[in-house]
């Protein structure tokens, strides 16, 4: 059986990429990396969030090829499902979906106000106020979640999709000195200190390439 493949664009800038590599991890598949570099035109427009879709990552698994972050995360719960990738409850699930999905569609304006930079660090970064909607919204969600679960994740006792889903955001107030609440910072702390995230986070610090647009502060 042939190793599987996750085509991914840069650890620094590449929030979709993270959210991807992240689901695979957490589902115990045995899978290589293909890089795509950041000086792709291609994959410059979609780090940009110019892009009209977004094809990385890519995930290629025994014949199938699989792109599409939520599309990813789904196959790989259908092909582990003992991973525990969405929650076993059927209202979980469906609150599991819908906050995945709220994050696939939404968000636009902390993405494009605060993309993401793993190398950089703002503090005192001006978040202006269609951003900060964004964020009273996620940490919302993330109050909501972290309360109706128990924590410490946000759907219980082990890391799943949303979790995934949610991970370059917390990267994002991390890198932009955003202020938030206790809860939120101790939730942050928990993703950032998973080893799949360390090991990310470590990679992303060593990449040689820059995107001039991306490491502007705007």
């Amino acid at each position: 059986m042939a190793k599987a493949v996750l085509t991914i664009s840069s650890k620094n800038y590449g929030a979709w990429a993270l959210r991807g590599w992240l689901m695979a991890k957490l589902a115990g598949l045995d899978f290589s990396e293909k890089v795509i570099s950041p000086d792709d035109p291609a994959m410059k427009a979609e780090m940009l969030l110019l892009s009209s879709s977004m094809l990385v990552p890519s995930l290629q698994h025994n014949g199938v090829n699989v792109w599409d972050t939520l599309a990813i995360g789904e196959y790989l719960n259908e092909v582990k499902p003992k991973a525990g990738l969405l929650p076993a409850d059927i209202k979980a699930r469906a609150h599991c979906r819908a906050v995945c999905g709220e994050m696939h569609s939404g968000f636009a304006s902390l993405r494009g106000a605060l993309p993401m930079n793993l190398k950089a660090h703002f503090p005192g970064f001006k978040v202006w106020s269609r951003a900060q909607a964004d964020i009273d919204r996620v940490l919302a969600i993330w109050t909501e979640c972290l309360q109706q679960y128990g924590g410490p994740y946000l759907f219980g006792k082990q890391p799943c999709l949303a979790d995934a889903m949610y991970a370059p955001v917390v990267t994002r107030f991390l890198t932009y000195d955003v202020a938030i609440d206790k809860a939120a910072a101790a939730y942050c702390k928990r993703i950032m200190a998973l080893p799949a995230m360390q090991e990310w986070v470590a990679a992303a610090k060593a990449e040689p390439e820059e995107i001039d647009e991306l490491d502007a502060e705007f």
